[in-house]
């Protein structure tokens, strides 16, 4: 990874279509590399979760060429490699296991991480996932510390400031605040760069799939009305 990260870390630096063009074999090199991983990542998630079989590299990986239509920011290419390995595809709505190759940096997109979950669900979705948790904590509450344990962290920072009072004292109040469902770890490069990569992202994905099934269960009956 060690090659991908330093065309993605001089991209950085020369984010614009003439130095783009001029690497362009470059580019070709560290994309096959990484789709190379990601083809790997995608058979070995396949082979604890069954919701995924017969995902094609295409529904899982991103085009690197940003869409600048609606950004203040207008470098035309990002800095970074994702693999989003959910039922259905990236498109799908779905929970899924997402491996993410940056430049090293502090937060998204610089920052490397793994996620499991999703960061965009509809309104009947966080609304089940609320009863659920109401109804019993201690099973959501699980999968949190599940995860805890391989690192992995809740992001609150777009989450409601404030809750029904009469759940003030709910020892799972917090969860109750969330309006998305996606647990992140980021990733030092000497995880990045460990010869057992593909190994360990697949141990820490397989130990977080009960999380992700449950989400998916979720979504599915939520699109059972649709």
């Amino acid at each position: 990874m060690e090659k991908i990260i330093a065309f993605l870390r001089e991209l950085q630096k020369n984010n614009n279509t003439e130095w783009f063009h001029a690497h362009k074999s470059e580019y070709e090199k560290v994309k096959e590399q990484f789709n190379q991983f990601a083809l790997q990542l995608i058979a070995g998630v396949a082979e604890f979760d069954k919701s995924i079989v017969g995902l094609e590299l295409k529904d899982c990986t991103y085009r690197i060429n940003r869409d600048i239509r609606f950004s203040a920011d207008k470098s035309p290419y990002k800095t970074h490699f994702g693999v989003f390995i959910a039922p259905g595809g990236k498109k799908s709505g779905h929970a899924g296991y997402y491996f993410h190759l940056s430049v090293g940096g502090d937060g998204y997109p610089d920052q490397n991480m793994l996620a499991v979950g999703h960061y965009c669900y509809d309104k009947k979705v966080v609304e089940i996932v609320r009863e659920d948790i109401i109804d019993d904590g201690k099973k959501f509450d699980h999968y949190i510390k599940t995860a805890s344990k391989d690192g992995f962290q809740l992001d609150y920072d777009n989450s409601l400031k404030k809750i029904a009072k009469e759940y003030v004292d709910f020892p799972y109040k917090d969860y109750l605040r969330l309006k998305a469902y996606c647990l992140d770890k980021p990733l030092d490069e000497s995880f990045i760069c460990d010869d057992s990569l593909l190994e360990n992202v697949l141990k820490i994905f397989k130990h977080n799939q009960p999380f992700v099934a449950y989400l998916n269960q979720v979504i599915d009956y939520t699109k059972e009305d649709e």
